[in-house]
């Protein structure tokens, strides 16, 4: 009888995960109609509040880790599944850190995501939000020829929280998207080195003009804020230390042309400006003042008539509002981001909360527009993250909840500092607070190894501070690869 108990016991461990998995599964609607559209429901009096989160990037991900997912669900909605740790991006182009040293599955962020029955992420953009229902609008992510059509689908949401970051600036002008790669994904730092490598490989093809070869090993970056410098900063370092050892034959042709409007890392001190323009200047990088007036497919013409012939194009001259943060029906801050108060609230509307690049304080707050960096975005993150578990401690956390709530302290920001690589390992710190201000400012050798523990220590997980170690350690000793996979 033995046998008997123990498939009567399997029979019922199998019922009762059958049954969790349909209660997990019953949480979404959905639909057979041609319109391809279902959606995940409002939350139930025995579920947790739920927590959506428009973004991945260093805003979003920084408010997911801090949530207690004890009080809630978390459900992220983005076009990526990991977050980018910017700071050492260029780095990847030129082959000095392999790509995944750059990316955190969310997943290993805010482990709830793959873990718990009412926490999810979905792959996809959100294209509008019903703020009087609660509701945010999804379009599944597809990409290729052969990709199915989008799925359109609905979230609804106890608190909302847009961390959607923002897009490059082009300025209107003409050709930008078309031609130039710009440096804020790993795809695009992927794309410039396929497109750098290519360069490389084709013009040491016999029978090609030299004025053919000149034009395809021409590095043309447009924008010298921090990271046109150090991108600027890594590929010299890659001519002058692999590509001359390498590519004997094309090694007087390859350069590097850095091409902005004003001073070079304007936010920084004026020493350390002009210590970054003899660096660069020596290492081979020339300093280009102008404005680019258009952009065609091998040149870019400047306001003053001038072409610059081009093999790769980058370009990094900051960001803006992207599209979908200007349709949304929420108030605007000056320069059309989606307007915050002091707590990082939307105004007038209720459970929505943005941070990131893609907010700003409403004028009637009184506060200085905050500057679209990487430690303002996770500053936001952290606080807001705080803010939640508190007002779900104090059980505001379900829809329209929260109005008696007691948010305590307002969000304040204090400037930490800036750094900057600059190539021959070297690189400028600057720990004034603001412009104005006094502060320590450091350039050289001791700077650029300040400026590498600092972001080793800022990585995310041990895995990816590993990876990077073994990465800077490898560069050093071998060089850099310079495979084309």
């Amino acid at each position: 009888m033995s046998w008997l108990r123990h498939l009567s016991s399997k029979f019922s461990s199998t019922t009762i995960t059958s049954t969790r998995r349909f209660t997990s599964l019953s949480r979404f609607s959905t639909s057979t109609a041609p319109a391809r559209h279902a959606g995940l429901g409002p939350t139930q009096a025995h579920e947790k509040p739920r927590v959506v989160v428009l973004g991945s990037g260093w805003a979003g991900c920084r408010l997911m880790k801090g949530l207690d997912t004890a009080i809630y669900d978390v459900v992220c909605v983005s076009p990526r599944n990991h977050m980018v740790f910017t700071p050492l991006l260029a780095s990847t182009c030129v082959g000095t850190l392999e790509f995944r040293t750059v990316a955190e599955p969310i997943a290993r962020i805010q482990p709830a995501i793959s873990r718990e029955p009412g926490s999810y992420f979905f792959l996809a953009n959100c294209t509008a939000i019903d703020a009087d229902n609660h509701v945010v609008h999804c379009e599944s992510v597809t990409e290729g020829a052969q990709a199915p059509d989008p799925w359109r689908f609905t979230v609804s949401y106890d608190k909302l929280v847009i961390a959607l970051g923002a897009q490059p600036t082009t300025f209107g002008i003409h050709g930008v998207y078309e031609h130039a790669i710009f440096l804020r994904e790993v795809y695009h730092a992927q794309e410039i080195r396929r497109k750098l490598l290519l360069n490389l490989m084709m013009s040491d093809v016999p029978g090609i003009e030299e004025e053919e070869k000149q034009r395809l090993l021409h590095c043309v970056v447009v924008g010298g804020g921090p990271t046109g410098v150090e991108f600027s900063g890594e590929l010299s370092d890659f001519i002058v230390r692999d590509v001359r050892q390498r590519y004997a034959h094309v090694k007087d042709y390859i350069h590097v042309t850095l091409i902005e409007a004003n001073e070079i890392l304007s936010s920084f001190d004026v020493r350390l400006r002009q210590y970054a323009t003899n660096q660069l200047t020596k290492s081979g990088v020339r300093l280009v003042r102008g404005i680019v007036k258009d952009v065609e497919e091998k040149k870019i013409i400047l306001n003053d008539g001038t072409e610059v012939p081009y093999g790769l194009l980058v370009w990094s001259t900051g960001v803006g509002p992207s599209a979908i943060i200007r349709s949304l029906d929420l108030p605007k801050a000056p320069g059309g981001r989606i307007g915050i108060d002091e707590w990082l609230r939307v105004p007038t509307v209720e459970d929505i909360f943005s941070i990131g690049d893609c907010s700003g304080f409403v004028e009637s707050t009184g506060k200085t527009p905050l500057p679209a960096l990487a430690q303002v975005a996770e500053r936001q993150g952290k606080y807001l993250g705080i803010l939640l578990n508190k007002i779900g401690k104090a059980n505001g956390g379900r829809a329209n909840s929260a109005k008696d709530v007691d948010f305590g302290d307002q969000f304040v920001y204090k400037h930490m500092g800036s750094m900057a690589s600059i190539g021959s390992y070297k690189a400028l710190v600057d720990l004034r607070q603001n412009k104005e201000g006094k502060g320590l400012s450091l350039a050289g050798f001791v700077s650029w190894f300040i400026w590498r523990s600092a972001y080793l220590t800022r990585v995310i997980s041990w895995r990816n501070r590993f990876y990077v170690a073994i990465n800077w350690a490898t560069t050093l000793v071998f060089g850099r690869d310079i495979s084309r996979i």
